[in-house]
């Protein structure tokens, strides 16, 4: 995959360029179904499956209150979107001067002009530009206009809910991670490096590496069973997220502690799957307490993840179709 971050750079458009545009975040069911069907297109006309996206989200400048914590980085964005078979990837840098453009000067400069958009698809409640004003119907203008096609995709669903990025936040904030995985399509991740802790964790007998992510969203504080990736190996592991509050910890920390495991993983990064929430972060009455607790705590992980299969976006990684077959 192709990926452009200035505009200027691209020489010429591509050739038949099949479209679409959005932020994407999460890369769930729903954003790959939207995909799915680009790249499905682009093969019928010949053509480029092609994504616009944009960095930082249009809302940390627009009104950075509101502004949502993303649930992949821009890296994982980019590896989910290369795994989904597109072709060219273009992160427009959302700037006061984008976020400006009207609508028409959008489509005409860069979808049409750089772009050389031929078809365009979009979700079904898409709209950009100022005030929203590129909905479908101007889009469906604009398409007769610049003499190119639009198809606009109905809602992809599960159990009557739209699958959308919000729900999946929701899920989160609630630690509600295997119910993630329904919109998700996979398991949610985080990956970062281990570094040194106070080392409490191999005083009171569990040894735990403690990670540094650039992941915006975590789930809610608690305990969780997680199958951890270190390097091409998989291992079983239980992660506590939260300030620890047994010890009078401020800070959020990440503690993970895998399962029948010595090595040393200073410097190293993990990738972290959540699976399935064990319980909440509680304050324990005492350091012999809290060891009970995490004695049960691995016990019930074990349980778990003895059947647990984890979920990664593999539906298309290794199967691009060859272009002109």
């Amino acid at each position: 995959m192709q990926v452009i971050r200035d505009l200027d750079k691209l020489c010429e458009p591509p050739l038949r360029t099949v479209l679409t545009i959005g932020n994407f975040d999460g890369v769930h069911l729903g954003h790959r179904g939207i995909f799915r069907h680009v790249v499905d297109k682009a093969n019928e006309m010949k053509g480029t499956a092609a994504v616009v996206t944009f960095e930082p989200h249009p809302l940390c400048l627009l009104a950075p209150d509101k502004a949502p914590l993303r649930l992949n980085t821009p890296a994982e964005k980019v590896r989910l979107l290369a795994a989904s078979c597109i072709d060219l990837l273009v992160v427009l840098e959302f700037t006061q001067q984008l976020a400006e453009m009207p609508a028409e000067a959008f489509v005409r400069e860069i979808l049409v002009s750089k772009l050389g958009v031929h078809h365009l698809i979009v979700g079904y409640d898409y709209a950009f530009g100022r005030n929203r004003q590129g909905d479908t119907n101007f889009l469906d203008a604009q398409a007769k206009l610049h003499n190119f096609t639009l198809e606009v995709l109905a809602p992809i669903r599960a159990e009557q809910q739209a699958h959308s990025s919000t729900v999946i936040r929701q899920c989160l904030r609630e630690g509600r991670v295997a119910d993630a995985i329904k919109i998700l399509g996979r398991n949610f991740t985080l990956d970062g490096e281990v570094v040194h802790g106070d080392g409490r964790g191999r005083k009171l007998g569990f040894p735990t590496a403690n990670l540094i992510t650039q992941k915006e969203i975590l789930p809610r504080d608690g305990v969780y069973a997680v199958k951890v990736k270190w390097r091409d190996d998989d291992y079983d592991g239980v992660i506590n997220i939260g300030k620890r509050p047994t010890f009078v910890d401020s800070a959020i920390t990440l503690e993970i502690h895998l399962l029948d495991f010595q090595d040393d993983l200073y410097g190293e990064r993990l990738r972290i799957y959540f699976v399935e929430r064990l319980r909440d972060e509680q304050r324990f009455p005492s350091v012999g307490a809290l060891q009970e607790a995490v004695v049960a705590d691995i016990a019930r992980a074990r349980e778990v993840l003895a059947s647990a299969q984890v979920v990664e976006y593999r539906e298309y990684l290794g199967t691009c179709p060859v272009k002109g077959k």
